[in-house]
């Protein structure tokens, strides 16, 4: 009898613990970066600001949400040089465009703790539809979404003038993701 009893409450804390809804993000142990790759060099970087708000529940992905806001002028593209440089008006012009946004339209599963986020990225004005995969992992009441996505940096006026050539700088951008969140008080 005993056996069967742990073995109700272990099936019933499965159930909960996959039916909670991620909502509050853990901005200082989430991080946004890129890689963009300069006359074939890999050059890594980062944003220190944004926000995001996510509604995230595993069992009903299709049910979640997600926006994420940068505040562009918070890159980290590797010395205050190329920072100043990339917020400026030939790259990601922070001054008229301070913030980039990602806003989903739709979560698909893929199988297994895959997803992927459907949705709208806009920088610098420009509105362009994407696709983000990602695997979700939780560990009691944290959650991990993690992917990457690749975004062509001309859809969106990033790097003109001397900078539009392809050849100095890849047209290619790999975005690489990774929010925590905790799970909502309602469904702890």
């Amino acid at each position: 009898m005993k056996r069967v009893v742990v073995a109700l409450l272990l099936a019933l804390a499965s159930v909960a613990a996959s039916a909670e809804e991620f909502t509050a993000v853990q901005v200082d142990k989430s991080s946004i970066a890129f890689v963009s790759r300069q006359m074939g060099v890999p050059v890594n970087g980062r944003f220190g600001k944004f926000s995001a708000q996510i509604r995230f529940d595993p069992a009903k992905p299709e049910t979640g949400s997600v926006v994420v806001d940068i505040a562009v002028a918070s890159i980290d593209a590797g010395s205050a040089e190329a920072n100043d440089a990339v917020a400026g008006k030939d790259w990601f012009d922070a001054a008229a465009f301070p913030g980039a946004r990602f806003a989903t339209t739709a979560i698909r599963p893929l199988g297994g703790n895959r997803y992927e986020a459907l949705g709208k990225l806009t920088i610098k004005g420009r509105t362009r539809d994407v696709a983000a995969p990602f695997t979700f992992a939780s560990r009691g009441s944290v959650g991990n979404a993690e992917g990457t996505l690749v975004i062509k940096r001309a859809d969106f006026g990033i790097g003109q003038g001397v900078w539009a050539d392809f050849d100095t700088v890849a047209n290619e951008v790999e975005i690489k993701f990774r929010l925590q969140a905790e799970a909502s008080a309602a469904h702890k």
